[in-house]
């Protein structure tokens, strides 16, 4: 069984995805795919440099993804772009990695990924769950832990689906806005819960 682990940004994914391997659970991280498939030597990294020049390439050769992120937070059609030639390889990459963790003998696998409705990653699950904390906290943690301007956060939040659509989508939701002890308990109950569909 795959289940999709979506929430925005700030919202705690990664912690949570922790929370549920420590169950047993195996994860694949769209964000760290999503950096593999730009990796030097990559076809999307070839296409990116085509297409934007050399300012979206560090001296080492690697992304300079905050100047990509600018050039594309500001104009849609770039972004647009730049997902029209990663998206396909990001799923096709995720469906690499979760077939491997399968075959390693994992009780479901989770697919952990910010963008899980908006790029049609929640066709390739079976169920979804939703990492939910009110936007004020989104805001606060995520200009704690990633040093951007609070317009850039403005920027990817609006790139998000709004929390009402993205609640309304989910199968499971865990309210992330307590402490690690609350979170640490949904995240058992919901464990037991999917291990019980897998035996239904």
């Amino acid at each position: 069984m795959i289940i999709g682990l979506t929430g925005g940004i700030g919202s705690g994914k990664s912690t949570v995805a922790r929370a549920f391997e420590t169950f047993g659970a195996a994860w694949v991280d769209a964000d760290d795919v999503a950096r593999e498939v730009v990796n030097p030597g990559e076809p999307a990294l070839l296409a990116i440099k085509q297409r934007f020049g050399s300012q979206v390439i560090n001296q080492d050769g690697t992304l300079n993804r905050a100047a990509l992120r600018d050039i594309v937070f500001k104009d849609p059609a770039q972004r647009q772009w730049l997902e029209s030639i990663t998206h396909p390889k990001i799923r096709e990459r995720l469906l690499q990695h979760i077939e491997r963790l399968k075959n390693a003998g994992a009780p479901y696998v989770l697919l952990v990924s910010p963008l899980l409705f908006e790029s049609g990653q929640d066709a390739l699950v079976n169920r979804c769950a939703v990492v939910d904390v009110p936007t004020e906290l989104q805001l606060l943690r995520t200009l704690k832990r990633d040093g951007v301007s609070e317009s850039q956060v403005h920027a990817i939040l609006a790139a998000q689906l709004p929390r009402e659509q993205r609640l309304a989508k989910a199968d499971d939701v865990i309210d992330n806005s307590g402490d690690h002890d609350s979170m640490m308990q949904q995240v058992s109950q919901l464990h037991e819960r999917y291990r019980q569909l897998l035996h239904d």
